[in-house]
């Protein structure tokens, strides 16, 4: 038997789980959180007690998906020792993410709208920004950029990485992620001294 409140953590699990599995193929605008419940067999008041509305659900689904975003850049960085290849590792592992559906519908195309921007640029701070801004520090302490303030530099590259993963969201184009990933070269190449 469980204890009232493991089974409010699984309740709170399944019910994060199917949302995240509705908002990807539905997005946020056409789910309907007592369906959301009905689907984990929970009533619509235990949904409520969880999460409050529907937009807390999606905000905390959206924490979820921006936190395993941020472990798989993190992780591809971490597959290289030289510093300016973690940098486009990870790079290239963000802009690569977006063809998983979750992260193209959920975090890229419906939270900017759903959240506003503010609140999901700071999600996206706390779950993979920081990396780029640590891997900059990394490769302006070894001479491999140029001394200069990190965190404008981070700004930018963030805003242009966030853009071009918005715009391969929503682009049909199969060679698009390809001559992303070409561009992102040569600007990356124009930071190095």
């Amino acid at each position: 038997m469980t204890s009232r409140t493991e089974q409010r953590a699984a309740t709170r699990r399944a019910l994060l789980a199917e949302g995240r599995r509705r908002f990807a193929v539905d997005g946020y605008h056409d789910v309907v959180l007592a369906e959301v419940a009905e689907a984990v067999g929970v009533t619509k008041g235990a949904a409520y007690h969880h999460f409050a509305s529907k937009a807390g659900l999606f905000r905390a689904v959206v924490a979820e998906v921006q936190r395993e975003l941020g472990e798989t850049v993190a992780a591809a960085a971490d597959a290289h020792t030289d510093p300016w290849e973690q940098l486009r590792a990870g790079c290239r592992a963000f802009l690569a993410a977006g063809a998983d559906p979750a992260v193209r519908r959920i975090v890229l195309l419906d939270a900017p709208t759903v959240l506003g921007w503010d609140e999901w640029r700071d999600m996206d701070d706390e779950s993979s920004a920081r990396h780029l801004a640590e891997a900059l520090e990394s490769l302006v302490a070894a001479g491999v950029v140029p001394e200069q303030p990190v965190e404008p530099l981070a700004r930018l590259l963030s805003g242009a990485m966030n853009e071009a993963a918005v715009w391969l969201a929503r682009t049909d184009d199969p060679g698009a992620l390809a001559a992303t990933e070409l561009a992102l070269d040569r600007l990356l190449a124009g930071l190095r001294q």
